[in-house]
């Protein structure tokens, strides 16, 4: 029945080195955390199958190095992407504004439709936080009508990491049908596009 096969959703995670990205995945697969971990180097991959509402969907996780070398490969893994969770550390107020500059980038570069989630990390830390979430939620506000999905989270301490890819879920748009109606709505977007540029 195709009703019971999973949705295939392609998410990246993206954002500066150290925030605990690989953590967050590792933490959602495979419920383990390390203390210590390495840099990632390019990306590694790595999927899930869960239920959310009763619809089996299956993630599929490019977890992404946030090294600035590494940088310029971030295209070939958020082409495609349904989604993509931007991480920051609240203890280093730079590792926000690397996330507002993801952010940017995925609105220039990444796919039209992306549901974009921030992911405030290393919540038990929250004696040395650096970065308010009143003033990331706001930011986070402003990302689309509806506001982008903003979830602080630990890795190490389980807080909310599968909410997140729970959340995250619900936000994506219907599946569309096959056939005749992908033609109608490739009519409406060139139409759209038009009236854009005046």
């Amino acid at each position: 029945n195709m009703a019971d096969e999973p949705r295939e959703v392609k998410v990246v995670l993206l954002g500066d080195t150290g925030v605990g990205k690989s953590s967050l995945v590792l933490r959602f697969v495979t419920n383990s955390f390390k203390s210590y971990s390495e840099s990632t180097i390019g990306a590694s991959f790595m999927s899930k199958l869960i239920t959310v509402d009763g619809k089996p969907i299956k993630f599929q996780i490019w977890d992404t190095a946030g090294q600035e070398k590494y940088h310029s490969l971030a295209p070939m893994y958020y082409r495609g992407a349904a989604a993509a969770i931007v991480v920051y550390d609240i203890t280093r107020k730079s590792s926000f504004q690397t996330l507002q500059n993801w952010v940017k980038e995925l609105k220039q570069l990444g796919p039209e439709d992306i549901v974009i989630a921030i992911a405030a990390n290393k919540s038990d830390l929250g004696d040395q936080r650096e970065v308010e979430s009143v003033a990331a939620s706001e930011y986070a506000m402003t990302l689309d009508r509806r506001g982008a999905l903003f979830v602080e989270t630990s890795a190490k301490e389980d807080t909310n990491v599968s909410q997140l890819f729970a959340d995250l879920s619900r936000r994506l748009p219907a599946v569309k049908k096959r056939g005749s109606v992908r033609k109608t709505t490739s009519l409406q977007s060139t139409q759209k596009n038009e009236s854009k540029c005046c």
